[in-house]
């Protein structure tokens, strides 16, 4: 297990290294992480590539005890190549260039900027490739971050024209065809009459919206794996992270598709951002941790840890004595198998001086940097247990595509697909149930129940995959807009929705309807849930059964015909369809019935403290963490605030 910080020893006068070193030790770590935004002084000048700092840093850490993480250090170009070739910067929709001043600047499709990247990653892993005391490498910094997942220069345009020419094989009129474009006279002669999808009147072609986020993707992931194909060629047997920021199922990039070729996704984990005048709730950082335990369905890492107020321009909360620590402990009971902390030490130069370390700009050891010493040391005694995989029987399946569909035509102004997620998570997280949240490429037949929240797009490996899933016994949850889209994000004529699922959901939708509330609607229960009363808004299909029991229907003058909640049994298992936004009580209610005769087992605790299971066999602890900023005391159990204990079993 790798424990240590982030360490910019090029940022401090280097007599300052020993003693930093030192203390980096003192505090119980055995990996420093380096070199990802150093690209001046690896290439101060074109071609002259000069590595002997990190040469020193690396020897005077390897003669202390200390690996080394490597970043690449692509995420901040010089400023030669920006004045150069200036076509390597990104581009706002309104065609403004990004100046060179601040990080992910550059066009993933400038040809320039690929050819200098492989430059620099090539003589940097050939420089070290025989070098031992680095234990990893890291890929470039948070792809996606910050809008760099988008970019909308001449290079980006001509891209995409050549990636749509490859998708319908130089067939403009298939293209026409499948996206409909006789629609307000768009068609084309040809791929360079095709525009990216700028600002214009009214709205762009949405067939043509989500090629390009499918292009904007593909654009970042051939960039990542062109970096893997490098490190593979020099060190084959090399160990590559990349170091993944939150918000991405939000991002133009699909990260399950960048996890493919890396060997550990690493996580840079902020419950409290600049600004903020709280942390985001517990569950919402547990749903993040599980995201990207999910990328590859394996232990990850967290590259990116805090301890103390973070912000760029605009300071954030500052964490509480303790609670830091806590989130700490929150991220290894959840599968992070190395925790390394951002920062060693505050910066008191440059855009970042306002996200503090684990010591700050004053150089002095306080809370922060024992409490750090604390958690490595707890850590070290429980490391066997920690380093265990997790196997869980839930999981809430996503899909780039149907995502992107969304942030293309979003439908009702109220929905918010990753929030609508989370809130669906939050009822597990409350039971203290693991859930998997992974892409829908991978395996489900370990699980038991899983959730399909706005799969809009239907994909038939994935209507194959779901109905074999519930023959053999599994139990599914549809939300509402599940299946109503092809793959080129088109509606399809002549038939009922959900599409390729209504003998599966045993219903099929008669109307749709938009919401501008989200407690808009009266629902009453019948039959299984006879007696139970509640709200529901975001958006309603209107569900008529046709082998499926109705357990709520829509409560309201003129369409309380209509079931807005109903369970149909297909095979051994059960579909579950939840036709409307259910307001809380009701979502528990349903997943309750969901859960009944799985071997799916929940613990109930007290608000705000949450337990976790790890471990195998004879070798098992309960970790409990009080997120409360108060003691609670419960089933001879005593937790001070912001307090978590290994528990053995």
């Amino acid at each position: 297990m790798w424990l240590g910080v982030d360490y910019y020893p090029e940022q401090w006068d280097i007599s300052m290294i020993d003693k930093d070193l030192d203390n980096v030790i003192e505090l119980g770590s055995n990996v420093i992480r380096i070199g990802e935004f150093a690209w001046h002084i690896m290439e101060k000048e074109e071609g002259k590539f000069d590595f002997s700092f990190f040469d020193m840093v690396i020897k005077k850490a390897s003669e202390k005890g200390l690996k080394v993480i490597f970043g690449t250090p692509t995420a901040t170009i010089p400023a030669w190549l920006a004045k150069k070739y200036p076509e390597v910067l990104s581009e706002f929709e309104n065609g403004q260039k990004r100046r060179f001043g601040g990080r992910h600047t550059s066009c993933y499709n400038s040809k320039k900027y690929v050819e200098y990247s492989r430059k620099i990653v090539t003589a940097l892993i050939e420089h070290y490739k025989s070098e031992k005391n680095i234990v990893a490498w890291q890929l470039d910094n948070e792809f996606g971050h910050e809008g760099s997942d988008e970019c909308f220069c001449p290079c980006c345009e001509r891209e995409f024209q050549k990636f749509l020419s490859k998708k319908f094989n130089g067939d403009i009129d298939k293209l026409n065809e499948t996206y409909g474009t006789t629609f307000w006279s768009q068609e084309y002669n040809n791929f360079e009459e095709i525009p990216i999808p700028t600002s214009t009147i009214t709205t762009h072609n949405p067939a043509l919206r989500l090629d390009w986020e499918r292009f904007r993707s593909e654009s970042i992931v051939k960039y990542s794996d062109m970096q893997v194909d490098i490190i593979r060629e020099i060190i084959p047997d090399a160990v590559i992270i990349h170091d993944f920021p939150g918000g991405g199922l939000d991002k133009h990039v699909d990260y399950s598709k960048l996890a493919e070729k890396l060997d550990v996704v690493a996580y840079n984990n902020y419950p409290v951002w600049g600004g903020q005048k709280k942390p985001i709730p517990p569950y919402e950082i547990a749903f993040g941790l599980d995201y990207m335990r999910g990328l590859k369905r394996q232990n990850f890492w967290i590259t990116e840890g805090i301890m103390g107020a973070q912000g760029h321009d605009i300071t954030g909360y500052l964490p509480r004595p303790n609670q830091a620590k806590m989130w700490s402990c929150q991220g290894v009971a959840r599968g992070a198998e190395s925790f390394i902390y951002f920062r060693y030490r505050g910066a008191t130069k440059g855009a970042e001086q306002f996200c503090y370390g684990v010591i700050d700009a004053d150089n002095k050891k306080r809370r922060k940097f024992y409490e750090v010493q604390d958690f490595f040391k707890i850590v070290k005694e429980n490391e066997k247990i920690l380093e265990t995989p997790i196997e869980n029987k839930v999981a809430i399946i996503y899909d780039y595509d149907s995502l992107a569909s969304f942030r293309i035509q979003k439908q009702s102004i109220l929905l918010d697909c990753h929030a609508e997620m989370k809130r669906i998570h939050k009822v597990f997280y409350e039971k203290n149930i693991m859930v998997d949240i992974i892409p829908h490429t991978l395996d489900i037949s370990k699980y038991e129940v899983v959730i399909l929240p706005f799969m809009i797009i239907w994909k038939e490996e994935f209507v194959k995959k779901i109905k074999e899933f519930t023959s053999n016994g599994g139990k599914v949850i549809f939300t509402y807009r599940n299946a109503v889209k092809d793959i080129d994000n088109n509606l399809t004529l002549g038939e009922m929705l959900p599409i390729k699922y209504t003998d599966l959901t045993g219903v099929y939708v008669e109307e749709t309807e938009s919401l501008q509330e989200y407690d808009e609607l009266p629902l009453k229960g019948v039959g299984t849930f006879e007696g139970v009363e509640g709200r529901a808004g975001i958006f309603r299909d209107m569900l008529v059964p046709t082998t499926a029991e109705s357990l709520m229907k829509y409560n309201d003058k003129f369409y309380d015909s209509f079931s807005a909640v109903t369970l149909n049994k297909f095979g051994n298992g059960e579909v579950y369809y939840i036709g409307c936004g259910l307001e809380n009580s009701l979502m528990e209610l349903v997943i309750d019935k969901v859960l009944e005769n799985t071997t799916i087992t929940s613990e109930i605790t007290p608000d705000g403290v949450e337990v976790i299971e790890r471990g195998v066999a004879n070798n098992k602890v309960k970790i409990y963490i009080n997120h409360n900023d108060y003691p609670v005391k419960f089933n001879n159990i005593e937790l001070k605030e912001f307090e978590y204990k290994f528990i053995t079993k």
